[in-house]
């Protein structure tokens, strides 16, 4: 049995708060000796994989905070993925956060490659041409959206064709 199956809403009730209106969680009761009632309970992961993200520790386990804010307010554990509808990995207010499938989880996808040089997302240089090709992942296919002479134009034409392109999109 899971931690996040034994543990009732009601019990995360009890001894935390959550403010929808800033997405913080603060501590309502002392559980450990290092925290204290009234202290802030969600912590920035700082791990390169969970880099941005927020945990709460909470009976000796760990929670994302985006998932627990979900919990706490909805009464149930997300079926999906919750995703941070602005793109900031920290923002657990209700209002920015909602369940997505892996797909509209993708197309909201904001910070490009980290193999990508150019530092632009969906733009490349297209060796053979010597220019700037813009690409967007439409359902897992490729499309090639055109050749630039720069790679600020080509991230342009990307951005129109995510914003048509990708429903989950709020850039």
């Amino acid at each position: 049995m899971t931690a996040t199956a034994i543990l009732s809403a009601a019990q995360v009730r009890e001894v935390l708060d959550y403010n929808p209106q800033t997405g913080v969680f603060t501590r309502k009761v002392r559980l450990a000796q290092r925290h204290h009632a009234g202290d802030r309970a969600d912590t920035v992961i700082t791990s390169p994989k969970m880099l941005g993200y927020r945990r709460v520790s909470l009976f000796s386990q760990r929670f994302l905070a985006h998932r627990l804010a979900w919990y706490y307010t909805h009464g149930v554990w997300p079926a999906k993925h919750i995703d941070h509808i602005n793109g900031d990995k920290g923002d657990n207010r209700i209002e920015n956060l909602r369940e997505a499938d892996d797909q509209l989880n993708l197309e909201n996808f904001r910070n490009h490659r980290i193999d990508n040089k150019v530092g632009l997302l969906g733009v490349h240089l297209h060796k053979q041409s010597n220019r700037w090709r813009a690409r967007i992942q439409v359902y897992g296919k490729s499309v090639h959206i055109g050749l630039f002479d720069t790679p600020e134009l080509a991230h342009e034409a990307y951005l129109i064709a995510k914003r048509k392109l990708h429903e989950g999109c709020t850039i």
